[in-house]
């Protein structure tokens, strides 16, 4: 699994004008908590941009007055008006503590119903789960190989082994859509069959005559 290592000072003060000096230094206050204790400290603001800017998976190692705490990414605040990373809220993995983490889905495979003319909808991006350290993973992977048109895959088909997930089990993750072109095909299939059938009754009404 991917990781970082962010290098932070530990704060010693709190309050509003001790958090404006941190930023008029480019440093972003943090804390870290789910451990033994809560850990206040502050980085450079460049240093959290691998894992604030980024949709993928990946744990921290923060190091702060000479520990190494092994965490995962929880909450951010920005500046309303700068867009400006203002706060950072990290938790500690604790190797038996259970742990709440949102993983994203990485879809594989060509669906069924794409190779019949149909169109891939994805519908969610992540799960949230809740598991051990030891079972996170970088993402999880949903084949869609069977998905056929018309039909969902949902949270409640996905099966993982020592991971709970919290999302609600009906919710869709994938189908596959009728395209435009493909309804238009299905809509004139029983018009060219029409014509058709029109030379055999033709055919049948001059032997009704002859009777």
């Amino acid at each position: 699994m991917k990781s970082i290592t962010i290098e932070g000072q530990l704060r010693t003060e709190s309050g509003k004008k001790s958090t404006r000096q941190l930023r008029s230094q480019e440093l972003v206050p943090g804390v870290i908590y789910g451990g033994k204790k809560e850990i206040n400290f502050s980085a450079p603001a460049a240093a959290f941009r691998s894992i604030v800017y980024t949709s993928e998976f990946m744990l921290a190692e923060v190091k702060v007055d000479g520990n190494v705490y092994r965490c995962i990414l929880k909450d951010l605040q920005f500046n309303k008006v700068t867009d400006l990373l203002t706060h950072v809220d990290f938790l500690e993995l604790v190797d038996d503590k259970k742990v709440i983490a949102t993983l994203p889905l990485k879809f594989t495979g060509t669906p069924a119903g794409v190779k019949a003319g149909g169109k891939l909808v994805t519908k969610m991006k992540s799960f949230k789960v809740k598991t051990l350290p030891k079972f996170l993973r970088e993402f999880i992977e949903v084949d869609l190989t069977k998905l056929e048109l018309n039909e969902n895959i949902r949270v409640e088909d996905v099966k993982l082994e020592n991971i709970e997930v919290l999302n609600s089990p009906r919710i869709p993750i994938a189908s596959v859509t009728m395209t435009r072109q493909l309804k238009q095909e299905e809509a004139a299939a029983p018009k060219a069959a029409a014509p058709a059938a029109a030379p055999a009754a033709k055919a049948a009404a001059p032997a009704a005559a002859k009777k």
